[in-house]
């Protein structure tokens, strides 16, 4: 896509500086063994997109951290307007004019908008809370940002995931601001969504409010960057760099050493798939089948076969229903119609502990909450699911677990080798790998991969893909979502493409490419097409919008997918 067009910064105002809105030269901050700020610089201008790129444990998130008031360096200095600061709290920071919105938003989901969006600075008299006021001023900032169909009074539990991310840059707005840290804002959004998000940041800095943006998607960096620093082993590897001019190799380089983004290994059918897609008599049985599976308001009904070490993917947009197949067949939801086959034998509808104890692992979109226990070790997060198989007579033998977990995260090549270390601690690279170990670990034979590389790195991207590829190999069924139409082409074998819950195209990965895709999941079309009679169906209409709305979940999950099975969900 074109780059977005934004007028130039205004000019700095009388009273304000002509140089840097904030400048961080020398930021070091050592936490105990890792010394995550080495030395880094940061300069940003009024009223510009400054794009902070770098792997996962390259220091972007401490970073921003000390910027926000979270961190206090362990050297370095920081001058904000021209005048050296010393940001002892986030609350010092928001007072200067310093806003962060981080990728894990930390809103309260059973409070309203209105009141998160002014919560910690409450408009009161006499010690109570003037709610009206407080909602029609939350009302004037959602319409600022082009949402004004939000309810002040709506519950943020009950908005999208794009919805929450308006409300989140709403508290920022509420305050005078002159700073936005926005921390992969982009992460859970459809196209559309993207869009509005790009429009509101272009508002923002023709305001002369600055935005240090920071995304995995390089292609985000050419629409909506003006500079760039990268980041590389706590160190500035580069700063100041023409957002638009500089070549995508250069840019990877810098992070990773390499020159490329997109890593994909060699799909098999290339050399010759051993499992062709026609009708072969030497061809193994299915390990999956679903068959009419639907939820009422949610999807289908939707079919299909996977054999061993096969990848389909699912393409659509956010709300689509990709995530609720997934935890459909997983079990974590009940369907309304169908059913789920593991080697030709139905799976209990609902039932997680039934789909775990055939095969099936899910690795869930959201893998903090729904997938670790953050406060354990990775030895324990990996044996979770196979805890049984290490003990005797009720006694955990700790040696055997050990040894079993270290056996399989060395076998996905998980970094640090220590699976002593607290999960928390991990790049969002090594924490999926985790995940994956654990299911490795407990022998399973069906994956179901919910945006397995969603807030990692470009180097641990190419490490994934090519580690999917290898279980694939080695006899792995895989069913992969990811709104990363490339990732979905680049990996899968076959490809389902969704909208509105109903399957839209199926065919070889091979046979599509981005723009068919993205014409497909977003056409004003009539509804399904009829889909190769292979024992799979795919019946009923698609609404005319193809997206999802701001303002309400699709749905919530019976159950999100937790480590290890906790039972049947209703």
């Amino acid at each position: 896509m074109a780059p977005a067009h934004r007028p130039a910064p205004p000019p700095p105002a009388a009273h304000e500086p002509a140089g840097p809105l904030l400048t961080m030269a020398g930021i070091t901050k050592s936490f105990p063994g890792v010394r995550a700020l080495d030395g880094v610089d940061l300069d940003v201008v009024a009223g510009e997109v400054h794009c902070l790129l770098g792997q996962n444990g390259a220091g972007k998130s401490t970073l921003i951290k000390v910027l926000a008031g979270a961190h206090q360096p362990d050297g370095g200095t920081i001058r904000w307007r021209g005048e050296t600061v010393s940001l002892k709290s986030p609350i010092a920071a928001m007072r200067l004019g310093i806003a962060t919105i981080y990728q894990e938003l930390d809103l309260v989901e059973h409070m309203s908008v209105a009141e998160n969006v002014f919560l910690g600075h409450e408009r009161a008299t006499g010690g109570f809370i003037r709610t009206g006021e407080a909602r029609e001023r939350t009302a004037e900032l959602l319409a600022r940002l082009g949402h004004p169909e939000i309810d002040p009074g709506t519950l943020v539990g009950r908005l999208s995931a794009a919805g929450q991310q308006i409300a989140s840059m709403a508290r920022a707005l509420s305050h005078d601001v002159r700073l936005i840290v926005m921390d992969e804002p982009s992460a859970a959004l459809d196209p559309d969504e993207v869009d509005n998000l790009f429009r509101i940041v272009a508002a923002l800095t023709a305001s002369g409010v600055a935005v240090v943006y920071i995304s995995h998607r390089l292609e985000e960096i050419r629409r909506i960057g003006d500079r760039v620093t990268v980041l590389k082993d706590g160190r500035t590897a580069a700063r100041g760099l023409d957002a638009h001019a500089t070549p995508t190799r250069d840019i990877v380089a810098l992070m990773t050493g390499r020159d490329v983004e997109y890593v994909f290994p060699e799909r098999r059918a290339a050399t010759g798939h051993p499992y062709p897609t026609g009708t072969d008599p030497d061809r193994p049985a299915p390990v999956l089948s679903v068959e009419g599976l639907a939820r009422d308001g949610e999807f289908g009904p939707v079919g299909f076969r996977l054999h061993p070490g096969e990848i389909l993917g699912l393409a659509g947009l956010v709300g689509s229903g990709r995530s609720e197949i997934l935890e459909t067949v997983y079990g974590a939801r009940r369907p309304t119609a169908g059913r789920v086959l593991v080697d030709g034998r139905p799976l209990r509808p609902g039932s997680v502990t039934a789909a775990v104890r055939a095969g099936l692992g899910l690795a869930p979109e959201e893998r903090k909450s729904q997938a670790l226990l953050l406060l354990e070790s990775v030895s324990r997060n990996v044996s979770l699911s196979s805890l049984p198989h290490f003990a005797r007579a009720g006694w955990l033998n700790r040696p055997a677990e050990r040894a079993g977990t270290l056996a399989a995260t060395r076998g996905l090549s998980l970094r640090p080798d220590d699976p002593d270390r607290p999960v928390r601690t991990l790049s969002g690279g090594n924490q999926q790998k985790a995940v994956l170990a654990r299911w490795l670990l407990r022998g399973c034979r069906v994956l179901l991969l919910d945006e397995p590389t969603r807030g990692v790195d470009v180097g641990a991207r190419a490490e994934l893909y090519a580690l999917i590829r290898r279980l694939a190999d080695d006899g792995v069924t895989v069913l992969l979502v990811s709104s990363e139409v490339p990732e979905v082409l680049g990996l899968a074998d076959r490809v389902l493409v969704l909208r509105e819950g109903q399957v839209v195209h199926e065919g070889e990965a091979a046979a599509l490419d981005e723009h068919r895709v993205l014409d497909l999941v977003m056409s004003d079309g009539p509804g399904p097409v009829p889909v190769p009679a292979s024992g799979r169906t795919a019946t009923g209409k698609a609404s005319a919008t193809g997206k999802a709305s701001v303002t309400e979940k699709t749905s919530a999950p019976e159950d999100t997918s937790a480590p290890t099975p906790r039972g049947d969900r209703p």
